[in-house]
């Protein structure tokens, strides 16, 4: 067996079942679960349809650089959000779903031969990150958000000694799970980070077209043509549809960005069998080149954070996010002496209401996790739903 497997932790979604294994949820109330961000709106009809009607193009093999014209939508999409212009047969591919480009990334960059090979990455973060990064044979380092700042990443925590051993920077914008997006002061600090050590950044996006504000996220692409870096050297953006246009079991989603990257990450890809189904391509085609199904779409996220962020901040430390579905709260220390898994088990046991405990998404590092005492909750059910859950969880606290 490969020694390194050993090395990976528990996801956090095994490490909750683990948690509420002996818990008997309160039968007189129906579940609602907020703890895994899988979108539970309807997939837009012309979706399914567009996939129905590709079927007959099962009896060949897909391009692994996937067909011309899906990579024109996806660059197409690009310029009308980010009015960056890509050339789609060098800077662009599809990809099944952004949790595989991510993981796969790491195992075509990363030199574990180099002394010291490391990853970077935010704290708390997606836990592909982590995985992608040990079994390419590297170690992780991890910098803190700052609660004080939105969330930002402290990355000045890192010293030069590591990035000089750095070879890939995971950044997530707007963030999973707080929310926070990255400006441009930021994106700028990051690549002349990049610049000065030659370390790849991969920009993990997934949760773009989710936003409460009055401009939507800014990307890293569109970071880098502003800051004019129009080559996008060493720069990997991530987009998915899953959360664009609720279509995770689709698994589409494209990579974009340094055209020398794209090419040795295709050269992996055509090894690994990642090759996206033609159905799939035709489906996602269709998805990219429509924006009315995600605009209604981001109206409901909009009307459930409107209605749930006001009941929550009432008893807890908590707030409307910069994007993404999830709120990302500090529990009372008075309620359940501020343990995140404790909170857990009995919110599930009295209200069955599932949350994920947020020492689950984040590691020590200098000497803290700063996912310890909060909770992250997935917006994703219906709005009724929704609502409901926060009221029991405000019934909770105020009964502890």
């Amino acid at each position: 067996m490969n020694p390194l497997l050993s090395r990976l932790q528990p996801y956090p979604f095994e490490r909750l079942r683990e948690l509420t294994r002996d818990v008997l949820p309160n039968p007189a109330l129906r579940p609602i679960s907020l703890g895994i961000g899988e979108p539970k709106h309807p997939t837009p009809p012309f979706i399914r349809e567009a996939l129905a009607a590709a079927l007959d193009g099962l009896a060949s093999y897909p391009a692994t650089a996937g067909e011309p014209a899906l990579r024109e939508a996806c660059a197409a999409w690009v310029h009308r959000r980010y009015g960056v212009t890509l050339d789609a047969s060098t800077q662009l591919l599809p990809v099944n779903g952004s949790r595989e480009a991510l993981f796969a990334l790491a195992q075509t960059v990363v030199d574990p031969t180099r002394p010291g090979a490391t990853v970077v990455c935010p704290n708390p973060f997606y836990q592909i990150y982590e995985g992608a990064a040990l079994l390419a044979g590297a170690q992780t380092v991890f910098a803190n958000s700052d609660p004080a700042r939105n969330f930002a990443i402290d990355w000045s925590a890192i010293d030069d000694a590591t990035w000089a051993r750095t070879q890939l920077l995971y950044v997530c914008s707007p963030g999973n799970p707080t929310g926070a997006v990255m400006p441009l002061d930021e994106w700028q600090r990051l690549f002349e980070l990049s610049d000065r050590h030659g370390f790849v950044i991969a920009s993990d996006e997934c949760y773009s077209e989710i936003w409460f504000r009055d401009e939507p996220p800014l990307g890293g692409l569109q970071a880098a043509l502003a800051l004019g870096r129009g080559d996008f050297r060493r720069l990997i953006a991530f987009t998915s549809l899953s959360k664009r246009s609720n279509v995770p079991g689709l698994r589409s989603g494209f990579v974009a960005g340094d055209a020398a990257i794209l090419k040795a990450f295709l050269l992996y890809r055509t090894y690994h069998g990642a090759a996206m189904g033609p159905a799939v391509q035709r489906a996602s085609l269709a998805a990219w080149g429509d924006e009315a199904h995600v605009a209604a779409n981001r109206a409901l996220y909009r009307q459930k954070f409107e209605r749930v962020t006001p009941l929550l901040a009432g008893v807890l430390d908590v707030a409307l996010p910069d994007a993404g579905f999830y709120l990302w709260a500090r529990l009372p220390a008075a309620v359940c002496g501020g343990s995140d898994t404790r909170f857990a088990r009995e919110l599930l046991a009295q209200y069955n209401v599932a949350v994920l405990p947020g020492s689950y998404l984040a590691r020590e590092a200098r000497g803290t996790n700063p996912g310890q005492g909060r909770i992250r909750m997935a917006l994703v059910a219906g709005v009724d739903e929704c609502v409901e859950a926060a009221e029991r969880i405000v019934s909770f606290i105020q009964s502890s």
